[in-house]
């Protein structure tokens, strides 16, 4: 099956555990249409580039997915409709990358950069 990487935003104003929520109710949608959610992460409540539906910050969550394309299409299409997701991307990936996301990672995780000027 192909392999998906989505991250989710959603309202400001949810608990971290009612945020967390969403991503085990969008994994038994995925299971259901014959998916499966291999890995996921809750990134925390960060400070959005600009508003969206005027909320400044918002809950972030990245997942994993192992589906066929009808799952995803039906997963994207009740995220849309569903109150307190905000916004939704979707990314069909070759494989998932082994351990936590560039997210999770520690600063000195992330590799070397470019020194300053």
């Amino acid at each position: 099956m192909p392999l998906y990487e989505h991250v989710m935003i959603a309202r400001q104003d949810l608990s971290n555990a009612q945020a967390e929520g969403l991503i085990e109710h969008f994994a038994t949608i995925l299971a259901d249409n014959g998916g499966k959610l291999v890995d996921s992460e809750y990134w925390g409540l960060k400070t959005m580039a600009y508003k969206i539906n005027k909320n400044r910050k918002g809950h972030y969550a990245f997942m994993r997915t192992d589906a066929p394309a009808p799952a995803v299409q039906e997963m994207e299409r009740l995220m849309r409709l569903h109150d307190d997701v905000m916004r939704v991307l979707t990314v069909k990936v070759d494989k998932h990358e082994e351990g936590p996301s560039v997210m999770m990672q520690k600063r000195e995780e992330r590799g070397d950069r470019r020194p300053r000027r």
